[in-house]
């Protein structure tokens, strides 16, 4: 039986010393990142299915900001309207005092000066800005929606009726705002309406029980509307569960795909050093050039 020997090994020796470094090198990084796939070439399926994976991530992290600025500006609108809450229940109070049918004229006119300041508490309620921007001016929000003119006490909107929609999450869309003329001038209650009046009639004296049911009537309306604000800041927590519990999801997805053994990557880490090695004794013994190989290694 003939042997026959390869009569030019350089190649083949090189390629087998490319080789074992290559193992040694992908083990090294493996080890260093904790990661089985650090390019393309790793795993191209693994790889694409990452890219994914970090989109979804980012736009995770992006709703989960949106949805941070939004909850406070709900919190501040809210809190708006129960400081508005607090000043028609006190008007209320006033007005009942009001009808009293053994209070002078000077003690009316009191009690109407106290409504005024209810009144002008109440417009700047309805002014209440975050982030620079009205709450209750509809989609105008560069726009002081409500005046008070300090000669007829009449308030005017100077917002608009439209309403805006921002995205809680992937295809999961929630109106932003409530425009001020539904809050503040509604017809089934207007709260401005309602303060001047009682103002005048207590001025007047004159025609306070029904100014009084104005009021109650404004109050029930904006306690309707407070609804809103309830309803969506409940929305907004849910939606910050559901985008936490996917980044979550996410994570550990990425690290199926792409976290390494570390205790197998040791093993082979350790296996290609010793491969490494023999093959560059071997060339060295096979070519007879150990200090050429040796800068090799």
């Amino acid at each position: 039986m003939s042997i026959r020997l390869n009569p030019d090994l350089l190649p083949s020796l090189l390629s087998s010393i490319q080789q074992s470094q290559e193992n040694e090198s992908v083990s090294t990084q493996q080890l260093a990142s904790g990661r089985s796939v650090n390019q393309l070439s790793d795993n191209p399926t693994a790889a694409a299915s990452l890219v994914q994976n970090h989109n979804q991530a980012g736009a995770d992290a992006e709703f989960l900001q949106s949805l941070s600025s939004l909850q406070s500006r709900y919190q501040v609108a809210d809190g708006a309207l129960s400081n508005v809450v607090s000043s028609l229940t006190r008007a209320l109070s006033l007005g009942t005092e009001g009808a009293n049918g053994t209070l002078t004229a000077s003690d009316r006119q009191a009690i109407a000066g106290e409504v005024q300041g209810l009144l002008n508490q109440t417009v700047s309620l309805a002014n209440t800005s975050y982030q620079g921007s009205f709450l209750f001016a509809g989609t105008k929000v560069n726009t002081q929606p409500f005046t008070l003119d300090p000669l007829t006490n009449t308030v005017t909107y100077n917002g608009n009726s439209a309403t805006s929609t921002v995205e809680l999450s992937n295809g999961v869309f929630i109106t932003a705002n409530v425009p001020g003329d539904q809050l503040f001038q509604n017809a089934s209650g207007s709260v401005t309406g309602a303060l001047t009046d009682l103002y005048n009639a207590l001025v007047s004296g004159n025609n306070i029980p029904a100014t009084v049911t104005e009021v109650q009537n404004a109050l029930n309306q904006v306690n309707q509307q407070r609804v809103f604000y309830g309803n969506a800041l409940n929305q907004i927590s849910q939606s910050e569960s559901f985008l936490n519990q996917d980044q979550l999801n996410l994570s550990q997805q990425e690290n199926n795909l792409a976290g390494a053994n570390l205790a197998a990557v040791a093993t082979n880490f350790a296996q290609a050093q010793v491969a490494n090695q023999a093959t560059l004794n071997a060339t060295a013994k096979v070519l007879g050039l150990p200090n050429l190989l040796d800068y090799i290694k």
